[in-house]
């Protein structure tokens, strides 16, 4: 199976009907999940060394709830252990810094793992073979939240107008789901860009490079309906899920108190620079900041907080417990 990058949509992917999809078990039969991202997504789970999940340890190393950039659990350990209908064991991928492919977008560090590496180097001949672990795929979640560095290290690049580097990365984010389908992938969550152009980070560069990286954003997140869109529809046994996360990100930010999760947030545009490392405590409160950690939105220039991540894994799973599909 494979399938177009660019099928022009008629209406939008987010407002859909769902689709019955003889390949999807429902939430509650979800035994294993496979999950690749960057930062937003990492628990620092070594696929070659460390122990693998089991119904003991169902996100295996390191311990719960891993290396987060959240200062707590993150939206892939909510998903496992608060969120979950049944068993699920998770294999985080996901690395901290990565693109799509950094030959496209260059990532901070060369040793960062970009999804295409994530898929290749690592699901592919550990996890697609069934050496490490057998899994069936339809009871099996491929779950991606990628993009956010894409267009962050990008979008700069873009002021003349020209976003053609969109159109390869997109086509190589297919190309690695198309890998992922011949491997037996059936089931697929995607997560889109969330609003990062309010963050602490690009705020600090202005209105102008506020405005340019949130219409990369809008641009980056109709590509990825697309692609969701093309394989929903190029096999009906595919089950296709789109979360919209941007949305959800500016809900929070715009009126966090309207979700239990996220509450007690008291700021949502600052960041303590004394929290920017963590706090030994989830609700640490420092002489030096005005609120406690947890109720700050972003914990640095670019990374929530958990009570965010809660939301947002509540939400994945009120979707995925729905069936809606595309």
């Amino acid at each position: 199976m494979k399938f177009a990058t660019f099928l022009m949509l008629t209406t939008s992917a987010l407002a859909r009907p769902s689709k019955p999809v003889s390949s999807w078990p429902g939430w509650s039969g979800i035994e294993q999940m496979f999950v690749f991202g960057d930062s937003y997504t990492t628990t620092g789970f070594n696929a070659s060394t460390g122990p693998q999940p089991s119904p003991g340890n169902p996100l295996g190393n390191p311990k719960y709830p891993g290396y987060t950039s959240s200062n707590g659990p993150n939206w892939v350990d909510y998903l496992t252990v608060k969120y979950n209908d049944s068993l699920v064991l998770t294999y985080s991928l996901a690395y901290g810094g990565a693109t799509v492919d950094a030959a496209l977008v260059a990532q901070y560090l060369p040793t960062v793992l970009s999804l295409k590496e994530q898929v290749q180097t690592e699901f592919l001949p550990l996890y697609g073979t069934q050496q490490l672990a057998s899994w069936k795929p339809d009871a099996t979640l491929f779950a991606i939240f990628i993009g956010i560095n894409d267009v962050g290290n990008s979008y700069a690049g873009t002021a003349s107008g020209n976003t053609t580097i969109y159109d390869a990365v997109l086509s190589e984010y297919t190309s690695l789901v198309n890998q992922l389908y011949d491997s037996g992938a059936r089931n697929f969550v995607f997560l889109n860009v969330p609003p990062v152009d309010r963050s602490p980070l690009t705020a600090s560069s202005g209105p102008a490079a506020q405005a340019l990286e949130a219409s990369r954003i809008a641009l980056f997140n109709s590509r990825i309906a697309t692609l969701a869109a093309n394989l929903a529809h190029a096999d009906k046994q595919n089950a296709v899920f789109l979360y919209d996360t941007h949305t959800l990100f500016e809900e929070v930010l715009d009126n966090p108190q309207q979700f239990p999760q996220t509450a007690p947030y008291r700021n949502t545009t600052d960041y303590c620079l004394d929290y920017e490392n963590g706090t030994a405590a989830m609700d640490t409160l420092n002489a030096s900041c005005v609120y406690p950690v947890n109720e700050y939105f972003w914990l640095n220039s670019l990374h929530p907080t958990y009570p965010m991540h809660d939301l947002l894994s509540s939400k994945v799973a009120e979707e995925l417990r729905g069936g809606r599909c595309m």
